[in-house]
């Protein structure tokens, strides 16, 4: 559960910017409260309380854009096809901006390798970073992504090519392979999502 010090005033004028609707508070303690998408933001005195499934829908907004922020990706599955989850992380010099594990349904690992990758990227899209490294541990997907391995099957085709449009959002890009150790929190919450399903 984030909780961003800030001017809530400012901050409520920046989510009505955005189409937000922002309603009063339930409590004496609460100034108002908004809601987008799977997040309620809470407003205090001089902070906001961001609660749901997916905080970053509001934090994408309030957060200033660009910068530079490191993404981590994994999938998993449980057979091949099986059930399948998606984790990524998002990192800063500031620490994790956000993260995210969802279940997918029935899916090759592969297939969630891809879903992860394109959940990470979309929100990094959404918070505006200007630049973003990317790193996770299947060698496919970084070299089918990267264009040093063909891409045969038609579903991972078209993922890969959803993957290098936004990745061309990002004014520079990186994409490389790291072991499984490095890529432990990603990893975590894809599993997380399975467990949880």
């Amino acid at each position: 559960m984030p909780v961003i010090e800030c001017d809530v005033d400012e901050a409520r004028r920046t989510l009505a910017d955005a189409g937000v609707i922002v309603s009063d508070g339930k409590s004496e303690y609460e100034e108002w409260r908004a809601r987008h998408g799977d997040a309620v933001a809470i407003a205090y005195d001089d902070k906001l309380v961001i609660q749901g499934a997916n905080p970053q829908d509001i934090e994408a907004i309030l957060r200033d854009a660009g910068g530079h922020a490191y993404l981590y990706f994994d999938g998993a599955s449980r057979g091949n096809p099986g059930p399948a989850a998606t984790g990524w992380v998002i990192v800063t010099s500031d620490g994790i901006a956000a993260e995210g594990g969802t279940r997918i349904g029935r899916a090759t690992n592969n297939q969630a390798e891809y879903e992860a990758l394109i959940e990470g990227l979309e929100t990094a899209c959404d918070y505006g970073f200007d630049s973003v490294d990317v790193k996770g541990d299947s060698q496919l997907i970084v070299k089918q992504v990267t264009g040093a391995w063909k891409t045969n099957n038609p579903e991972l085709r078209e993922r890969r090519v959803r993957v290098r449009e936004l990745l061309e959002e990002f004014d520079k890009w990186s994409l490389k392979h790291v072991p499984r150790e490095v890529n432990e929190r990603a990893d975590k919450l894809a599993n997380e999502a399975l467990d949880d399903g």
